[in-house]
């Protein structure tokens, strides 16, 4: 596989739903043409915080070689981190993999993060603000969505299954808002999207194997590891999904069964909401090239040759 000497892309995104396949593309990509990976992925920041997050490290090693990837495992769990942290620590990545003359490609599913670069957001540092969060702790979880879908700009919808996200991502909208100071001026880039299409009943599925595969694999002990370690339980229930059923399992407002079951409807909901994201995006004008998920790692190479080759028209397109 070769790609033009003279890119007229600044980046390559492979992106999709969870469980799509997007760290394999991304590696097989980078393997072949010189890349280097960049997460998109609001959890794999935190070190220690493996399996629930599906880091798969040892998919970044081809032939005994280690492809290059960034902003995996550069917290400790219980720090908090947000869309502006992001951009600053993605344009010091990308602009030290350009220039060594590499390829950034950014791998992951969390749409804000990926929507911020390709998009350009211009983020303000957010402050804590106590008043907005005593008024806005006393609604409900469906208030506190409608309240966040109200602002255009920022409404990140695809990672908000705790409260406290919700409320700190209003806080972010609202600051965002009202600001006239501080602000990031965000570079333009050229983007290729890579979209992973999967069919509904094979997401489903797959899902569904994988958190059985983590389960045995050890997710329960790597949550108890983080408590043992000093996390508080609170911590992790923060971060939604695998750390907030095994969490609330470990400290007994869980039988197992009802974690297993629970967890696995968050996370088809959690996908849901991410293709929302993504048709989102599309509307307001960003093109995601779709690939089918169900052909083989080299059929889905040829497919990206095939998108960076070709003149592309304004609207996405699909290719199977």
């Amino acid at each position: 596989m070769i790609l033009p000497d003279d890119p007229k892309y600044d980046v390559i995104v492979i992106t999709g739903p969870t469980a799509s396949g997007k760290t394999t593309l991304a590696v097989a990509l980078a393997t072949v043409i010189g890349g280097e990976i960049v997460s998109a992925d609001s959890r794999q920041v935190y070190r220690r915080m493996d399996i629930g997050t599906g880091k798969d490290l040892l998919e970044y090693v081809v032939d005994g070689n280690r492809v290059p990837y960034h902003l995996i495992d550069i917290l400790e769990p219980g720090e908090k981190y947000n869309v502006f942290e992001y951009q600053r620590d993605f344009l010091k990545v990308f602009r030290d993999i350009k220039s060594r003359k590499k390829v950034p490609i950014i791998c992951g599913g969390s749409g804000m993060y990926l929507d911020s670069v390709v998009s350009g957001y211009n983020m303000f540092e957010v402050p804590p603000d106590t008043t907005l969060r005593k008024s806005l702790d006393k609604k409900s979880m469906k208030e506190l969505i409608d309240i966040l879908t109200t602002y255009k700009e920022l409404h990140n919808v695809t990672d908000i299954d705790s409260k406290k996200r919700v409320i700190r991502a209003i806080e972010i909208a609202h600051y965002h808002k009202k600001a006239k100071t501080g602000q990031q001026r965000f570079p333009h880039l050229k983007s290729l999207i890579i979209g992973i299409d999967l069919e509904r009943e094979l997401r489903r599925k797959r899902i569904s194997v994988r958190l059985l595969e983590r389960l045995e694999n050890g997710l329960v002990d790597e949550v108890r590891n983080l408590i043992s370690g000093g996390l508080e339980p609170k911590s992790l229930i923060y971060y939604g999904l695998e750390y907030k059923y095994v969490t609330n399992y470990i400290i007994g407002k869980l039988s197992y069964d009802e974690m297993v079951s629970s967890l696995e409807t968050a996370i088809h909901q959690f996908a849901k909401r991410q293709m929302t994201w993504f048709r989102g995006m599309e509307r307001r004008g960003i093109k995601i090239n779709w690939i089918d998920g169900n052909l083989s790692t080299s059929e889905k190479l040829s497919a990206v040759e095939r998108i960076w080759s070709e003149d592309q028209s304004s609207e996405s397109v699909n290719y199977t």
